[in-house]
């Protein structure tokens, strides 16, 4: 609700938030409904008495949050009105437009609709993940009361349908609301008692099996193939919905009444929200900026040549990701490049980097990619490139079993002056061209050929047989980086106790594992300063007495995602950094292979530290503040003190991490 921030921006992050909540029933929720749930309510403090006590406070925080959305969406659509947008009520409209949709549902609707009956005379109907119907409840002229369902084709039409207006304005009108007032053309000769939508969210969180009978490929495509017909999780209805119809769709779907959440008719509309944030009006929108390129790299004929020169770090979207592609470019146009080897995690549509391998394939390089196959809602487009890699005869694989590979890791192997030259770029966000536009990650491209020996040891044990192996600089999960990392947190306690010089600052997206979260517990009372900067889940809580007064928690929401991980340890006035992929979470340090590497160069860690890492600590305009009850309050300038928002800061300042 910032009024700082453009409208169709604040309606996009509308939109952000109810997806994140769909997701959360998709992919959490279905594990604390069913066999997990025994082991997951009984740990510590947090403890439960039951499921059924757990359950009721997840939809009671809900229910706070669809409210919230609720409230922020009516005090938009004033200032959206101004603007020229408005979503009319079919009463709203006047007369030509009303013959207008009528039209409209007569050419374009009514043919498409297809009304289910909820008979014993008819099989209940699959009612897909998502999706958006209309419940219907009618009367025979005897009195009979009957039911039915129809689907509303979101997708093949738009939800938000344009109606003619005059000027500038853009009026819409809802596409299920056409199909309300129309509803009775669907069932002549019979009363319409009501029409209210509804929508199922079912698990999507596809467990793979592999067994000896099947490859990983088969296994993760057959665990896709249930995905769209899990379990139901829950249902939300349109708040006037009577019970006896809600109890039909309960009844047939097993829900129970927890799993059924009433909503208004404007809590049913954020799914979709998309479609207004994505109105072509550049004036309720941030101004477009380009990420600009290090002048030594632009200026330099070869990525080559600057990378054996010094280490460098390419800060999205600051500066762009086009840095990444054109070294990867160069290594496929290069004669002397030998080979290639990369880790592919999310890409995105129409993918450059995938180009780009196949293009060094082409052209006679060795092509070796880590494909993950179970980055969750992108094993379809992963598997379809990693056929399509095999086609032209890269060397695709897809790593351990029972780890995913969540490491961002790209090595260019080049023959200079008969000997061999690793090339090496490390980073804390995918190889993805779109979100690099949109997410806060910093890129790493190195010749240091230890650092090097270390990534190509790890694809040696990726490509073959996972497990222990000795790398002089990387931290590699699940192997060390958990246990380094705390033990780099044990040695500022230490310093702090011994008189010395002590101080931790952490950038990451969560921090939940609990042995971590002690360890940083101790090193407060051992009197360390800690500065937190963590913007997702964070199960520490700070500022406790005697426990935790040295520790400030922060997380920032802002125009781009925060998504870099940056580790700094003062380390007794020798400080340590550490950056890459992986956040302080469990399914990070002991479920997936994951990287964090040393910025070995002092000078540039000095100027990650004060240029990157300091302005974020220091925001005052987006940055929330972790309380030790839990929740968050925004931070503000304090009297005297300037205005720093850091990512308007990296904006204006950009380039000035590299000195």
């Amino acid at each position: 609700m910032d009024p700082d921030v453009p409208l169709l921006e604040r309606v996009k992050f509308l939109a952000i938030c109810y997806g994140n909540m769909d997701e959360f029933f998709m992919i959490r929720m279905p594990g604390l409904l069913g066999a997990e749930v025994d082991r997951l309510i009984n740990i510590g403090p947090d403890a439960y008495d039951d499921e059924g006590a757990l359950i009721r406070d997840i939809n009671s925080r809900a229910a706070e949050l669809i409210d919230g959305y609720e409230n922020a969406w009516a005090k938009l659509e004033a200032p959206l009105a101004k603007e020229g947008i408005s979503i009319l009520s079919i009463s709203a409209v006047d007369a030509k437009q009303k013959m207008w949709i009528d039209d409209y549902y007569s050419e374009r609707v009514h043919p498409l609709l297809t009304p289910l009956a909820l008979d014993i005379s008819h099989p209940f109907p699959f009612i897909s993940n998502n999706s958006l119907n209309i419940a219907v409840k009618l009367r025979k002229e005897d009195g009979e009361v009957l039911y039915a369902r129809v689907k509303v084709p979101v997708g093949i039409l738009p939800r938000f349908v344009k109606v003619p207006s005059g000027g500038s304005t853009k009026q819409f009108v809802l596409l299920e609301n056409i199909i309300k007032d129309n509803i009775g053309a669907l069932f002549p000769g019979l009363e319409v008692l009501g029409a209210y939508k509804f929508r199922i969210t079912r698990n999507a969180d596809v467990k793979v099996t592999v067994d000896e009978a099947v490859d990983l490929m088969s296994a993760v495509e057959n665990a896709l193939d249930s995905r769209d017909i899990g379990f139901p999780v829950r249902m939300v209805v349109e708040e006037s919905m009577p019970t006896d119809l809600v109890s039909v769709f309960a009844k047939n779907l097993k829900l129970r009444d927890s799993q059924v959440t009433r909503a208004s008719d404007k809590g049913m509309l954020f799914t979709d929200l998309w479609d207004i944030a994505g109105l072509n009006l550049p004036g309720l929108k941030y101004k477009p900026f380009t990420g600009s390129v290090p002048q030594e790299i632009a200026e330099s004929a070869s990525m080559f040549d600057v990378i054996r020169q010094k280490d460098w770090i390419i800060f999205h979207p600051y500066e762009t990701f086009e840095t990444v592609i054109r070294f990867l470019r160069e290594s496929a146009d290069d004669p002397n490049v030998q080979s290639i080897k990369i880790c592919l995690y999310r890409l995105g549509k129409n993918s450059e980097i995938i180009r780009q391998l196949m293009r060094a394939k082409e052209k006679g390089k060795a092509v070796s990619v880590l494909m993950e196959l179970r980055a969750k809602f992108d094993e379809v487009n992963n598997i379809a490139l990693a056929r399509e890699l095999e086609k032209i005869g890269v060397h695709v694989v897809y790593g351990p079993v029972n780890l995913k590979v969540h490491s961002k890791l790209l090595q260019v192997v080049r023959l200079e002056k008969d000997h061999l030259v690793r090339y090496t770029h490390m980073s804390s966000g995918n190889y993805n061209a779109n979100t690099a536009k949109q997410y806060a990650d910093i890129s790493f491209f190195t010749a240091n050929q230890e650092i090097g020996e270390d990534v190509g040891e790890l694809f040696n044990a990726l490509t073959g047989y996972f497990g222990p192996r000795k790398y002089r600089h990387l931290l590699v999960a699940p192997l060390t980086l958990k246990s380094t990392l705390i033990e780099m947190i044990r040695n500022e306690a230490e310093n702090m106790r011994a008189g010395g010089k002590a101080y931790i600052a952490m950038k990451a997206n969560g921090l939940i594992d609990s042995d971590i979260i002690a360890e940083l517990y101790r090193a407060s009372m051992a009197g360390v300063k800690i500065d937190l900067n963590i913007r997702g889940l964070c199960c520490l809580r700070p500022g406790v007495k005697g426990v935790s007064d040295n520790i400030t928690v922060t997380s920032i929401v802002d125009r781009f995602l925060e998504h870099e991980r940056i580790y700094y340890f003062l380390n007794g006035g020798d400080p340590k950094m550490y950056m890459g992929s992986s956040d302080m979470m469990p399914r990070n340090l002991i479920a997936r292979v994951e990287v964090l590497f040393p910025v070995l160069d002092k000078e540039m860690m000095i100027l990650i530290r004060d240029r990157i890492l300091k302005p974020t600590l220091e925001d005052n305009v987006k940055s929330r503040v972790l309380r030790q009850d839990g929740t968050y309050v925004l931070r503000r300038p304090k009297p005297g003190q300037e205005r720093m928002r850091c990512q308007e800061w990296f904006l204006e300042n950009k380039g000035v991490w590299h000195g």
